[in-house]
């Protein structure tokens, strides 16, 4: 076809053109190639990358978990024989003798529980970490030291014997610098920094889930690597993932600035900033719109509540191995099989199934109770009297503007449904009560694995209760709140260590093991009922700070009222949050 000045310069394809675009691709190439660009940007979302961080970082630490106790096993036995004469019998039966089995019972008992002592500190180091270097840095010490403590296990496993559990008991120290408790804490900072306010909760849960599947998985995966490859294998691969897990984190998780998490306050120095998470567990001060000064016990009661609800839930998978050992005769591999479903079937339901429930509850929150509804949205912008003519005026294209990294989220203006959390967080403990005493029914083999897998179905309590937690303090203590809940846990989890295992051992003395269900149930029910006094505080108030101004203080002329409209005044203190 010979060109004219009518021919178009582009052909429209549905006269026999090619259906070339302006740039020489067909549009349906261009067209696929800009949904797979969205695609990848939405599968390497900064959420991803969080939650597939927490999965490695977990998968990490879980390659050790089910080989340590068998390593202790095999040490113990050593040790015994080394004042013994030799065993005589089938290979098998060396390690049989039960004052073996005493020894190693209290020597991984000493290990767990200074394991979760040491955890405790690492808290606070964490803790203070994050508000020195930011949180990436922090997570990568959370990550690089642990393979040092596994690089040094490994010299424990080649010693064997009195001297490798001496250097297996010692290393826990090093988790006082780095540790599991301390890398949950700062992803968690990470995850709360990151995302929307809305999401917070839901993220929390899917976090939790992506650890809970690390766990299952490296469980699994630690004990087939031990027994295919040697006993040392497990301790090599952890110290390799923990290498890998800190380069993920320098180069795939976002900077965050220790000065955009602190609102723009003057930063706290010295011991006062170690020991800050302890302050955010009392009361709080809040200014009602009547002027009155209250003080508000929502996070004490909200500690507490979680203080009996890990004291209740994080005994029952114990609880559950021991109880199918002593009444069903549960081997090693089946108590391996039962943790590890125990584990995916959480997994599932806090990755899958929370943010649907979270979702939907908040609608339907919201729905029956319009005053938790969030404010109207602020109206739209006037039309600019100047219309842009000239290229100049013109905004760049949305295609051409260089991709940014989120940023920490803005704080939010209203629970945006959280009270559906703390109703959740509350019903979920019943439920989760409710199903442990099921357990306690239990008559046949198959009926332990059905309580283990429908167990992770009342899980949620922790996500709601982060959740919870971080709407209930100020802004820029976020960290310090995650910080203080996280404490509290762990508090709680030496706690129930020591408390149900003298009760499982006191009723398993007199024949009854089962009861010991019950007991776990009452408590959980306890902890729904703390929970009810656990609330927001009272719409329309503001918080009101103890920290004196940096600016100095007076109240200037014609302020009074006026400025206690805007903002709360104590003395030299201000306080600008409001409770909406």
């Amino acid at each position: 076809m010979v060109a004219e000045e009518t021919t178009p310069l582009l052909s429209d394809g549905a006269n026999g053109g090619s259906g070339i675009g302006n740039n020489g691709q067909p549009e349906a190439r261009r067209s696929k190639l800009r949904g797979l660009g969205i695609t990848l940007r939405q599968a390497f979302h900064a959420e991803n990358r969080i939650l597939l961080a927490g999965f490695l970082i977990t998968l990490a630490f879980s390659f050790t978990q089910v080989p340590i106790f068998y390593v202790f096993y095999m040490m113990e036995c050593d040790v015994y024989y080394a004042t013994h004469p030799p065993f005589a019998g089938p290979p098998g039966d060396r390690c049989m003798p039960s004052e073996i089995t005493a020894r190693t019972s209290t020597d991984f008992a000493v290990l767990a529980m200074s394991t979760t002592f040491c955890g405790t500190l690492n808290l606070f180091v964490a803790g203070w970490t994050v508000k020195k270097v930011g949180p990436r840095l922090a997570l990568m010490v959370q990550t690089f030291v642990p393979a040092i403590r596994v690089a040094t296990q490994i010299l424990g496993v080649v010693a064997g014997g009195t001297a490798g559990i001496a250097i297996f008991q010692y290393t826990q120290l090093i988790t006082i610098i780095g540790g599991p408790a301390g890398y949950i804490l700062v992803i968690n900072i990470i995850a709360g920094e990151i995302v929307t306010p809305v999401r917070r909760t839901v993220v929390f849960g899917m976090l939790q889930g992506c650890i809970m599947l690390g766990q299952g998985v490296g469980y699994l995966t630690g004990g087939i690597i031990g027994d295919a490859f040697g006993i040392r294998r497990p301790f090599e691969t952890a110290f390799f993932s923990f290498l890998l897990a800190t380069l993920y984190v320098e180069f795939a998780l976002p900077y965050i600035s220790p000065e955009s998490m602190s609102n723009g306050k003057p930063e706290v120095k010295g011991l006062a900033a170690f020991f800050a998470p302890l302050k955010v567990i009392a009361p709080q001060k809040f200014q009602l719109q009547s002027g009155k000064i209250i003080k508000h016990y929502g996070v004490v009661f909200l500690c507490l509540g979680v203080f009996f609800a890990v004291l209740a839930t994080d005994y029952a998978p114990l609880l559950i191995q021991m109880y199918a050992t002593a009444v069903f005769q549960f081997t090693q591999g089946d108590n391996g099989l039962l943790m590890s479903g125990f584990a995916c079937m959480r997994a599932v339901f806090l990755i899958f199934l929370f943010p649907r429930i979270i979702t939907h509850g908040r609608t339907w929150y919201l729905s029956r109770h319009p005053t938790s509804q969030p404010p109207s949205s602020p109206p739209a912008p006037p039309i600019p009297a100047h219309l842009p003519t000239r290229p100049e005026e013109l905004e760049a294209p949305i295609g051409t503007l260089a991709e940014q990294e989120p940023t920490p989220s803005p704080p939010s203006s209203s629970d945006a449904g959280t009270a559906f959390d703390l109703f959740f967080l509350r019903w979920s403990l019943v439920v989760d009560g409710a199903m442990t005493m099921l357990a306690a029914l239990a008559t046949r083999k198959w009926h332990i694995y059905l309580a283990a897998y429908l167990l992770p179905l009342a899980s949620g309590s922790a996500p709601a209760a982060k959740g919870v937690m971080t709407e209930m303090c100020a802004p820029e203590m976020r960290a310090d709140a995650l910080n203080a809940l996280t404490l509290v846990e762990n508090i709680a989890r030496l706690a129930t260590q020591g408390l149900f295992g003298l009760v499982f051992a006191a009723l398993a003395g007199v024949g009854k093991p089962h009861l010991t269900f019950f007991c776990n149930a009452a408590i959980a029910m306890l902890a729904a009922l703390v929970l009810v006094f656990s609330h927001f505080a009272p719409k329309g108030s503001r918080r009101v700070t103890d920290e004196v101004s940096e600016e100095g203080g007076g109240h200037g002329e014609g302020e009074g009222e006026g400025l206690l409209a805007s903002n709360v005044v104590v003395g030299k203190d201000i306080v600008g949050q409001e409770r909406r």
